[in-house]
């Protein structure tokens, strides 16, 4: 069993360009032009020749690059019994005025989980792991998948099943433990919650916009996530390392949120009990470095000061001058340094080449070496 651990002095969240025989591929299957057998082979394909690029560009975390996925969160819920999606064709959300087309997605009945296709996915990237690299699995947060379901558009649905929210709760948090316990199983020593539900409570107007509380109910509310999020950690293997990214919105360039971490510092840096974060701070929209004085115990933050929204890159010096900054709150041998998020949150991926997107990570790590010698 490979013992690396996330997160590395030069990392990433997850996700890739898709080439464009992956585009291909995926637009003749959805036309009914070629099966899911074919479909696989050139995923397959994709994913060796990617991991390769990842070994040669000397990073020791390796993913599949999201490849299999329509949509960083959708695709793990879709494999739920009880939760179904349709596709939708004017876009059903807003980023900085671009309509995402992601599938709508909803629950039909209550949730469970069994043979997840993650589980497979993983198996075949840990596959590729060599003595230099260890495979890392992402997924939305526990709480990301209850917000989902809980929020403004949705609550009533759920609640037509479910009840209440606490039952809802405790399904989750059941279905994402045996979820855990096989991915496990299949060797997975490294697994990461995307969450952008954080991003969105640091935007007090959106907050109450996306879950339909205000007041006491949504601080209430945000103790829910929390605890979703900690008793999940709580009851996975002790050997597993879970590490959470946290996002303002990434479809094609675009964001869905702005605001700092100062709101949600106590909640999220204090007391979740992860053992890393790779947080969003590539621009103002970010805030200031002071909350990370809020990261409790020996937790370790990456910073993602590296965008992967334009290609423009970022000038070397004042990246390590950000670095040094944030290491006046917390201590620099916890912190760590990666792209703000992944490059393709969504198929559609963001606005910029995959030569472009390599240059970015060489960026990464090139930096990271001069100031973690």
């Amino acid at each position: 069993m490979n013992k690396l651990k996330t997160p590395f002095r030069y990392d990433y969240v997850g996700s890739f360009l898709r080439p464009e025989k992956l585009k291909k591929a995926r637009a003749d299957f959805q036309a009914g032009n070629i099966g899911e057998k074919e479909l696989k082979e050139v995923e397959d394909v994709c994913i060796r020749e990617l991991v390769a690029k990842q070994k040669e560009a000397g990073y020791h975390v390796i993913t599949d690059g999201e490849f299999r996925r329509s949509a960083w969160h959708l695709d793990f819920m879709w494999g739920f019994e009880g939760i179904e999606h349709k596709k939708t064709v004017n876009g059903n959300t807003t980023f900085n005025a671009e309509a995402a087309m992601i599938d709508d997605t909803y629950m039909v009945d209550r949730i469970s989980v069994k043979n997840h296709p993650f589980v497979e996915h993983y198996k075949f990237v840990k596959a590729l792991e060599d003595e230099n690299t260890v495979a890392k699995q992402t997924i939305p947060s526990p709480g990301q998948f209850f917000a989902y379901f809980t929020g403004a558009e949705l609550l009533n649905k759920t609640l037509g099943i479910y009840g209440s929210e606490e039952k809802f709760a405790v399904d989750v948090m059941e279905n994402y433990g045996k979820f855990i316990e096989e991915i496990y199983e299949a060797g997975c020593r490294n697994l990461q919650f995307d969450d952008c539900v954080w991003g969105g409570m640091v935007n007090p107007e959106l907050a109450v916009a996306l879950t339909g509380r205000s007041g006491e109910k949504l601080e209430t509310y945000k103790r829910l996530l929390l605890e979703l999020n900690n008793q999940v950690v709580q009851n996975a293997p002790e050997d597993l390392t879970v590490t959470t990214h946290v996002c303002r919105g990434n479809y094609h360039s675009t964001y869905f949120s702005s605001g700092a971490y100062d709101s949600v510092a106590d909640l999220l840096f204090g007391e979740e009990n992860v053992d890393a974060y790779y947080l969003e701070y590539d621009d103002e929209r970010s805030g200031k470095f002071a909350p990370l004085a809020k990261v409790t115990g020996e937790k370790k933050v990456v910073l993602g000061l590296i965008t992967t929204k334009t290609p423009k890159l970022e000038d070397k010096e004042e990246v390590k001058k950000r670095i040094y900054e944030a290491a006046k709150y917390i201590p620099l041998e916890r912190l760590y340094l990666s792209p703000q998020c992944g490059f393709a949150s969504c198929e559609i991926g963001n606005k910029l080449t995959e030569e472009e997107q390599w240059a970015k990570l060489a960026l990464v790590k090139e930096i990271a070496e001069e100031v973690w010698k």
